[in-house]
């Protein structure tokens, strides 16, 4: 599919989707944010696609926000409108996803940026990256899951100070709040996502989808986790990789997982 917005290639079963807005510092806008749910659609069944990473062209910039000339004269129900919709084709989209989705941080990764990189399974930053929900500077607050999943990965005490003064941390600083997991030279971020990408692809990917389902149902309210984990456990040993692994751990050989 073409898309005007994004970039998409495909490598060794990994898709690297690029936000590719440049001239806007890759600012998501709402025609980009259906370009982004159309390609995740289309890698979902795509069995070619094991792993995502989420990036931004240039060096400059992820995603640097929101386009706000989109919604700066929005009415409050338009508002509102606009981050359920957005929530739902991309943001919890993404979070959900099955397949493991990796964000390679390049840059500014800002308001609505940080939230895409949030709803990521995890993120790796180049040293030049810088982040934050200045949202509140504009009279708003993040609405694309930012007060959610911010403080799942940094704590509640640090979320607020992040959003109340809509500042930005550097990455080091990301790493030390654990809103990242890797720091690396800008020159080395896609390369070093696509090593960890790797490693992923060597187990089971419909064991990795599982885990993926339990692990996010520990977020949600009135949802148990440990059950979520119970059953998806179980639904494992109805799997063909199952019986793969098992079988190449008895005999002492590297599982060919069929990823079935």
């Amino acid at each position: 599919m073409s898309y005007k917005n994004i970039l998409e290639e495909i490598d060794d079963n990994i898709l690297t989707i690029t936000i590719n807005r440049p001239k806007k510092l890759n600012a998501l806008n709402r025609e980009t944010i259906q370009e982004l749910h159309d390609a995740l659609k289309e890698a979902k069944s795509d069995d070619e696609v094991k792993v995502v990473i989420l990036t931004g062209s240039g060096e400059k910039a992820f995603v640097a926000g929101a386009d706000i000339s989109e919604f700066a004269d929005y009415s409050p129900k338009e508002g509102k409108g606009l981050a359920a919709d957005g929530q739902k084709k991309l943001f919890d989209y993404v979070a959900n996803f099955p397949k493991p989705v990796i964000a390679a941080i390049n840059g500014f990764a800002l308001g609505g940026g940080l939230e895409l990189a949030l709803a990521a399974h995890f993120r790796v930053a180049s040293d030049n990256a810088k982040m934050g929900l200045p949202e509140v500077s504009l009279g708003v607050i993040p609405g694309y899951g930012g007060t959610q999943r911010l403080p799942q990965l940094v704590g509640k005490g640090r979320a607020m100070e992040m959003i109340m003064t809509a500042g930005m941390i550097d990455a080091n600083q990301a790493l030390q709040y654990n809103l990242v997991n890797h720091v690396v030279e800008l020159g080395d971020l896609l390369e070093f996502t696509e090593d960890i990408a790797a490693k992923i692809m060597k187990n089971s990917m419909v064991a990795i989808s599982g885990a993926i389902k339990a692990i996010n149902a520990n977020y949600d309210d009135g949802v148990n986790g440990f059950e979520t984990e119970i059953n998806e456990f179980g639904r494992a040993f109805g799997t063909e990789d199952f019986k793969e692994g098992t079988t190449a751990f008895l005999n002492k050989r590297k599982a060919d997982f069929p990823n079935k």
